[in-house]
Parts: structure tokens; C-alpha cells; sequence
């Protein structure tokens, strides 16, 4: 039984996390300040005897003796990570300098939750690890883009300086339950309208394309890239190479709820990347030839069925 922290953990990503790693056998801290993160969230696991929260913000140190430590605390949906832009970059910045303090005091390993963000509005397509990226620093993606682009670079200082353990994964777009109707992405945005029946929503001509990976694919990676030797230190692209535009998104959407809901079409954000669409080889050749196995009809009818539940509800 191994001591795990995770960070973000009543978020959308760091609560099947938590469950995963519960099932697994394994004494699990989830530590979160709950800006983002639900408690509804992990609810269920609360009865469970090897499960304990802890209300904390990353900004601030915590001295806690654990084996392994997922980095996943900072909000990741345009709406939260714009609503206070200094903020989000502390918690990139900040949040990862005291994580890794933690892993470098305890002798912990440590995986950052980096994301696709870093490669901005890329020029090299589909992305691989190798690629620098093409991002805006003084944009207005750009406190979270940049936020997690230093955290990297903190990630590889501490290895490389003080050889603490440390995994980095790029996560792509990832869906699935326990997403807020209300964080802007574009998978709960499109489910709330068509939900709603109100027009779905699409910035631009909807030709911009995305790649979509469903939960519990993205977990089962983070676990096995944790797992990898410490010779391993990413960073790995996570994501599915399957490419989609937001259009056939939305269509399908819309088929799927068999909603009546029209499309509308509004002006480009700035700096809204144009192509996203992960090269997994690295992944394929780490992670024992890991590669997402949920459709997205499938996961999309799951995520569904998740919004109309908590609809009910209410």
C-alpha cells in the first residue's frame, strides 16, 4: 500500500483519480481548495477507511510524508483560469515549487499535470513532445499557458538539480463525468445547450479541430506513466490522436441528446488555437502500448447521461 497525494483531487480529473488509485489498494490524500473542485465530487469515496480530504491551496506549503504525489491542482477551463489570472499562474508556479519541495523532503515521486496548452496555436501538427510550442506570453490564454509551461521547467530543475523523481504528462482535451455544466469547456458547454435546447454555440467557423480522450483512459495512462522507471521523466503526450471538429462535435452532440437545438456561430476568441491533435507514440512505447479505448459516441452518451442526472436533481 503506497501513501498517495493528489492535489486537485475533488476536481473533475483528480476525482477519478482518486477512486483508481483507491481501488488500487492504496492510501490516498486528497488535498484541494475547492475553487474549482466539488465536493460531490468524492462523496462517495468519503466512507472509504483509506481515504481522507484536506482543504488546502497549493500557494501555500504542507509538510505531510507521502510516496507519490499527482500534481493536478489548478483550474483548467478558460473561465475559472481567466477569472483571476495572477492567481492561476501562482498555482501553477508556486503550487508546483511547493509539491516539489514536498517530493524532494520525503523522497516522494512526483507527476505534473502539464497540459496540450503548452504548445499554444501550434505550427507542427499532430504535436509531439519535441515540439516547443507557438504561445502567446502576454495573451489572454496565457496565465495558464505559461503557468504550466514553467511548471515543466521546474519539474526537470529539481531532477535535474536535486534528483527528485518526476513525471511530467501533456494531457489533451479529456470529458467524462463530473465536469461542471458551468466551466466553459466545450464538451459541457455543447451538452448543457442542447440539454437546455438553446443553440449550440461555436466560435469561428467550427473547422477548428480537437482531440477528445475520455476520463478514465487519461487515468489509466497517469497511473502507468507513474509507474514507468525513474529513467522515465516525460514529458508524455496523453491524449487521443483521433482529430474532430468542433462542427462535427457539435453535430453529434445534438444527435446524441436528441435535442432540436440549432448552431450558432460566433466571433474567434484570440489566440484560440486553429488544429490540436496529440502524437502518442512516446506514450504507445512507455506505457505498455496504452492508447484510448473508449469511443467518443460512447463516452459522449456516458457524459450525457451524467448532465441529465445531475439535472434532475436539482
Amino acid at each position: 500500500m503506497k501513501r498517495i497525494l493528489v492535489t486537485g483531487g475533488a476536481g473533475f480529473l483528480g476525482s477519478h483519480l482518486c477512486e483508481r488509485l483507491l481501488n488500487d489498494g492504496n492510501d490516498v490524500i486528497c488535498l484541494d481548495n475547492f475553487f474549482t473542485g466539488c465536493k460531490a465530487n468524492v462523496l462517495h469515496l468519503m466512507n472509504r477507511p483509506y481515504f481522507e480530504i484536506i482543504r488546502h491551496d497549493v500557494i501555500n506549503p504542507i509538510f505531510l510524508e507521502v510516496d507519490e504525489i499527482y500534481n493536478l491542482a489548478c483550474p483548467a477551463s478558460p473561465i475559472h483560469y481567466q477569472h483571476n489570472a495572477i492567481k492561476t499562474v501562482k498555482t501553477s508556479v508556486m503550487g508546483t515549487i511547493n509539491m516539489l519541495g514536498l517530493a524532494k523532503r520525503v523522497g516522494a515521486k512526483i507527476l505534473q499535470a502539464s497540459t496540450s496548452e503548452v504548445y499554444g496555436d501550434p505550427q507542427v501538427h499532430p504535436q509531439p513532445e519535441s515540439y516547443w510550442g507557438n504561445v502567446n506570453p502576454i495573451g489572454p490564454r496565457a496565465c495558464y499557458d505559461e503557468g504550466k509551461r514553467c511548471a515543466e521547467t521546474l519539474c526537470m530543475s529539481y531532477h535535474q538539480q536535486n534528483r527528485v523523481r518526476i513525471k511530467i504528462a501533456r494531457i489533451f482535451n479529456t470529458y467524462g463525468s463530473r465536469m461542471s455544466p458551468n466551466d466553459g469547456r466545450v464538451v459541457s458547454n455543447f451538452i448543457t445547450q442542447a440539454l437546455q435546447g438553446n443553440d449550440l454555440t461555436i466560435y469561428g467557423n467550427g473547422q477548428q479541430t480537437r482531440s477528445f480522450l475520455y476520463v478514465d483512459d487519461l487515468v489509466e495512462a497517469m497511473v502507468r506513466l507513474m509507474n514507468t522507471g525513474d529513467e522515465i521523466t516525460g514529458p508524455v503526450n496523453i491524449g487521443n490522436p483521433e482529430e474532430n471538429s468542433i462542427l462535427e462535435l457539435a453535430q453529434l452532440i445534438i444527435q446524441l441528446t436528441g435535442s432540436a437545438s440549432q448552431i450558432a456561430c460566433r466571433e474567434l476568441p484570440l489566440d484560440d488555437p486553429t488544429q490540436r491533435k496529440p502524437d502518442i507514440s512516446l506514450a504507445k512505447a512507455l506505457l505498455h502500448g496504452w492508447e484510448p479505448s473508449m469511443s467518443l459516441t460512447k463516452g459522449l452518451a456516458i457524459t450525457i447521461d451524467y448532465f441529465k442526472n445531475i439535472k434532475s436533481h436539482r
